[in-house]
């Protein structure tokens, strides 16, 4: 057979050396075929020989396409994809297989073990002490049945995992006295601050499932903050004293699935220093209209981290949903809590209503192969942002947006950061740099497509816009903005560059 004539690999063959040796084996297939019959066949007549001839090279050249076909395919399943800086993408980012929750030890439904059904009453302790158990008798799941519970700050352990039926919903205390004052990390920076609604520190393991809901119940919280900020206008965020939803730091191994996010305090969801955490179809929601919106409810911050999926979630917040952070300040990139984040992919989302779809900034210090793909925005305010704050050291590099629709009011957004920030001299300070920056693939409506400003703080270089036809009001595109910029079949307007 054709496999068994080759002599090397058929999947690290060059397709159009395959397909030459393809050929030769159909042409030496034939010339046998023909050395053969008709030594034998002498009498047959002409058109008799023909006949055969032409029906057996039908057969064969089916045999080779089939071959060459099939063979392609089993090399492009094993070819492993690349990031963008051209290394090679782990296979771990193309597992989305759910973690089957029966596999993680033994349930311990809350109600069993002395908690109420009851949403008025505060559960902290007893919630608490459940979780301790199962931590003490070698792990298992939490499972939050149907009904609404209410607690303050809970923190699990290693071996634990949440689960929370559908119709089941943790609901968070409105009272910043339920959420004690830890050493944590906060607007890229490790300091005391208040504990989240779910905090898991240090496990290598931990899953939080189910169709059921962990609501933040910020409704309160975000009235004081709106307060605040009309009696002073330079109230930070730190000093509205709020919440976060769910805190994941110095973990491994983490799962998100399924799960509804919704009505954070704070930011909704914050990983920090941690890696091979996974989000899958997870629903992130908080109110962007209304008698009060949700202020700096980002969905997702990724801080210090690396090896990060987010697939198929939805993402509604009044602020960022994904968003690269990692350390604030003119001295950042000698601190050693803040570092970098890299090898994120965040593939197959779908924004509602969103400040930016991805953001860099505006506390980063180094960013590396992030890759945004294959998502859709109902109305997002940007697309691609990448903050660039005048008093931090900044490196975004290798950031590949790749297959968006939907409607924007800026795609990308390139600009000077300078909320709440506090400039100190340093002699030797780095050049902020944003470089190897791709768009392509992109069909949407747009009020700015191209929001760039330079700056003598930062370097734009290597920026790349191919196969894109958007339409924009601002029709402002001038990719001589950045040096080293690679425009292929974009059409703006119905206008070609």
């Amino acid at each position: 057979m054709f496999k068994e004539r080759l002599k090397i690999p058929l999947i690290c063959l060059d397709k159009n050396r395959l397909w030459e040796i393809i050929i030769n084996f159909a042409n030496n297939s034939l010339q046998n075929w023909l050395h053969e019959s008709m030594e034998g066949q002498s009498l047959m007549s002409e058109t008799n020989k023909k006949t055969k001839y032409f029906k057996l090279m039908k057969q064969t050249i089916l045999f080779c396409v089939f071959t060459f076909l099939t063979i392609l395919s089993v090399s492009a399943k094993g070819k492993r994809e690349l990031w963008p800086d051209g290394t090679s993408m782990d296979v771990w980012f193309s597992d989305t297989t759910k973690i089957d929750v029966g596999q993680l030890g033994s349930r311990y439904v809350i109600t069993d073990y002395g908690v109420k059904n009851d949403s008025t009453i505060i559960q902290t302790s007893q919630i608490q002490s459940v979780i301790d158990l199962v931590a003490r008798r070698g792990g298992g799941i939490i499972v939050i049945p149907k009904g609404t519970f209410l607690t303050g700050a809970l923190f699990f352990r290693q071996g634990t995992n949440l689960y929370l039926e559908e119709g089941g919903r943790l609901k968070g205390s409105d009272r910043i006295a339920n959420f004690p004052i830890v050493k944590t990390r906060i607007e890229g920076q490790t300091c005391s601050y208040f504990s989240a609604l779910i905090n898991a520190d240090g496990l290598n393991g931990f899953t939080i499932a189910g169709k059921g809901t962990i609501d933040g119940n910020g409704f309160n919280y975000w009235q004081e903050f709106w307060i605040r900020r009309h009696w002073n206008s330079q109230c930070t965020n730190k000093d509205a004293m709020r919440p976060r939803l769910v805190y994941i730091s110095n973990c491994k191994n983490v799962t998100l699935q399924d799960i509804h996010l919704v009505n954070s305090p704070f930011w909704t969801n914050h990983i920090y220093h941690s890696d091979h955490v996974r989000y899958l179809d997870c629903y992130i929601y908080a109110p962007t209209n209304g008698p009060v919106k949700a202020p700096s409810s980002d969905a997702i911050d990724v801080d210090f981290c690396h090896d990060v999926l987010i697939n198929g979630c939805y993402m509604n917040v009044n602020d960022d949903a994904v968003v690269m952070k990692g350390g604030k300040g003119t001295w950042a990139d000698k601190d050693s809590t803040n570092g970098p984040n890299r090898n994120i992919l965040i593939e197959n989302c779908h924004y509602g209503t969103v400040h930016g779809c991805l953001t860099l900034g505006s506390e980063s210090i180094n960013d590396h192969n992030i890759v945004l793909r294959n998502c859709h925005a109902d109305d997002a305010r940007r697309v691609l942002w990448l903050k660039l704050r005048p008093d931090t050291p900044q490196q975004y590099g290798y950031v590949t947006v790749d297959g968006f629709t939907g409607n924007t009011g800026e795609f990308l957004v390139v600009r000077p950061w300078s909320q709440f920030f506090k400039p100190e001299q340093r002699d030797d300070m780095p050049l902020s740099r944003c470089h190897h920056i791709v768009m392509m693939n992109i069909r949407m409506n747009c009020k700015n497509f191209f929001d760039v400003g330079t700056s003598d703080k930062y370097q734009l270089d290597h920026f790349t816009f191919r196969n894109i036809d958007v339409t924009d009001e601002k029709n402002a595109f001038d990719p001589h903005l950045i040096p080293n910029s690679i425009v292929k079949k974009v059409v703006i307007n119905g206008k070609k560059f």
